[in-house]
């Protein structure tokens, strides 16, 4: 009788679960970070919205600066945008992935892969993109206007 009791008796205690304990967040977005990556001149800015746009900013002015150095000769008018693929990696370096361009402009201007190339590695390093307080490898992807008259 005492053995029965002994067994049943252990289903009718009430065990106290300590529910003040700390809640591990286990879902993870992969498609935003917590801080942009960010350029020397844009980090002393704290809100979110504008490093990332200070970033995107700095980043056309650099490459635009740069692409405006050469002359180009074309024997037609070109008005496009051109998507270029970075890579910024988590120790801050940017890489070129790749470039998305019309066949008139590969025509018109077979060197402007090169040329978008040699100005996105002239970039200095930038501080990574930051997810939970760890260095994020991201990806961006840059609009270039082309406006070009003969």
């Amino acid at each position: 009788m005492i053995l029965i009791i002994c067994i049943t008796s252990c289903d009718n205690l009430s065990l106290v679960k300590n529910t003040n304990g700390q809640v591990l967040d286990t879902i993870v977005d992969f498609t935003s970070v917590d801080t942009y990556p960010s350029f020397k001149v844009c980090d002393s800015l704290i809100d979110k919205i504008e490093k990332q746009n200070c970033f995107r900013a700095t980043i056309h002015k650099k490459v635009g600066e740069e692409l405006q150095q050469h002359i180009f000769t074309i024997t037609d008018s070109l008005n496009e945008i051109v998507l270029v693929d970075l890579v910024i990696a988590k120790d801050g370096v940017i890489n070129f992935k790749g470039i998305q361009t019309s066949k008139l402009l590969k025509k018109e201007l077979p060197k402007f892969d090169s040329l978008v190339k040699s100005s996105v590695d002239k970039l200095d390093k930038v501080y990574p993109a930051i997810k939970r307080g760890i260095p994020v490898t991201t990806k961006y992807q840059l609009p270039i206007k082309i406006q070009l008259k003969n």
